[in-house]
């Protein structure tokens, strides 16, 4: 692109209708008054926005680099445009995204003087098959999806206001959900500290084995390399994020496992749960040893029951002695990433205050690169054998993979056949811990991602 082109372009975006009737002296030896880009460049000189070269010339023929363009996309966004030009230079700095990146100039950074809220999300189609070895009639295949919108809105430079939206479908009973608000939260960052108050995504040490929910509540986190988190809040009782839908043999899944009947008779309520936690992280960042150790203490009346898969509750199970409505958790992640394509990674977590189901544990090999928003011919591989306890597993992660309650190995492979595309296949291979009923689980998704 001639830098004449450029500067043409560049100024009818920062002056505008302006453009034609400014005047000011002439910055630049070869560019005549009379030449029909003269408005502009001379104004986009007087902006700051170009500086032409140490002679004095602007060489308005000269063919410039990327990253000349990029300079001067990111010195007119610092003026704070507003209306048609905003919107041109957004698309300017969406365009020359990297090049900005290797200046230096972040466009996270200008995007304070782009459109206040940003907005992401997906859609997703999934098929899943479960079979029960011993039981057919709990054998059954489901398939449908969710479609996501995630809004990001800018209050000032260290908080932002953010929140999830997700509305549900089930195509063999060709029905939707109506959308629910699943996340809403203020975030602020502050050098090495973070802050997040309201509703929002709950991952603390243990890779799940755990926890992987929503709390509301509030979180601080310190550190960079080394992170100390802290968080206190509460997990409602079918706190898992496909809350009201239903898994492959239609149970309900709920904060203290999957599996309970629908029936009403066998259901007790489910009361929320009051959890604090506290977790120390190394994450390095490259390759290395990377861990942790956590706490959690969680308090909930539904503790004294566990439900199991033939309709059956037993109560006071859960403990040892005079019973209990509390569950004290400790969890430790260690792994190794070998390079930016293999990782190995193992966690445990025990509840010290259950009797029986109180331990889960899983081991897991990664490989390759795919991710959300992963480029075209991303791919991804994984392997391990996992173990969820009922009463630790308060509000796991086992999802896709293993359910709450049983231990087995899992495989799973993802591609990206397009940007922003994805293609995830999974199985599962496992048996429950109380009955020792053995089962598989077949799951996939196409993913879409904007």
């Amino acid at each position: 692109m001639k830098k004449s082109v450029v500067a043409a372009l560049t100024g009818a975006l920062v002056v505008g209708a302006t453009a034609t009737t400014f005047a000011a002296a002439n910055p630049f030896s070869d560019v005549p008054a009379g030449h029909w880009a003269y408005n502009s460049v001379t104004k986009l000189a007087s902006e700051g926005i170009i500086e032409g070269y140490g002679d004095g010339t602007f060489l308005g023929n000269r063919n410039i680099t990327r990253y000349e363009m990029a300079q001067m996309i990111a010195k007119a966004m610092a003026k704070n445009p507003s209306g048609a030009t905003k919107a041109e230079l957004d698309k300017l700095a969406a365009e020359f995204r990297a090049e900005l990146d290797s200046l230096g100039v972040r466009v996270a950074e200008l995007e304070k003087h782009a459109d206040k809220v940003q907005w992401t999300g997906k859609i997703e189609y999934t098929y899943g098959k479960f079979k029960n070895k011993t039981d057919d009639a709990e054998s059954a295949s489901s398939s449908g999806g969710v479609f996501r919108l995630e809004p990001k809105a800018e209050v000032n430079e260290h908080w932002t206001a953010n929140a999830r939206f997700d509305a549900g479908y089930d195509f063999q009973n060709d029905t939707t959900d109506d959308v629910t608000l699943k996340r809403v939260f203020a975030e602020g960052t502050y050098d090495k500290f973070q802050v997040r108050l309201g509703r929002f995504g709950f991952y603390p040490t243990g890779d799940g084995v755990a926890i992987d929910t929503v709390v509301s509540g509030g979180q601080l986190v310190f550190g960079s390399k080394w992170k100390f988190a802290v968080t206190g809040g509460r997990i409602s009782g079918a706190q898992d994020e496909n809350d009201g839908d239903w898994n492959e043999a239609g149970y309900l899944t709920t904060a203290f496992g999957d599996g309970q009947p629908l029936r009403a008779d066998l259901l007790a309520p489910i009361h929320p749960s009051n959890v604090v936690a506290i977790d120390v992280n190394y994450e390095p960042g490259e390759n290395g040893f990377f861990g942790g150790v956590g706490y959690f203490y969680a308090k909930n009346p539904d503790f004294g029951t566990l439900y199991l898969e033939n309709g059956t509750s037993i109560v006071n199970d859960y403990y040892s002695k005079d019973g209990t409505d509390k569950a004290n958790i400790w969890a430790v992640d260690l792994g190794y990433k070998f390079n930016d394509m293999a990782t190995l990674k193992g966690s445990f977590a025990q509840n010290t205050k259950a009797d029986i189901e109180k331990d889960g544990w899983k081991v897991l090999l990664q490989f390759g690169k795919y991710g959300d928003y992963a480029e075209q011919g991303d791919w991804g591989f994984w392997a391990g054998y996992s173990k969820f306890g009922n009463n630790v597993a308060i509000a796991s992660d086992q999802g896709d993979d293993i359910r709450t309650g049983t231990k087995g190995w899992h495989v799973g492979a993802a591609y990206a056949p397009f940007k922003n595309v994805g293609l995830l296949a999974r199985y599962a291979d496992g048996k429950y811990l109380f009955t020792g009923d053995k089962y598989r689980k077949i799951f996939g998704r196409v993913e879409f991602f904007f």
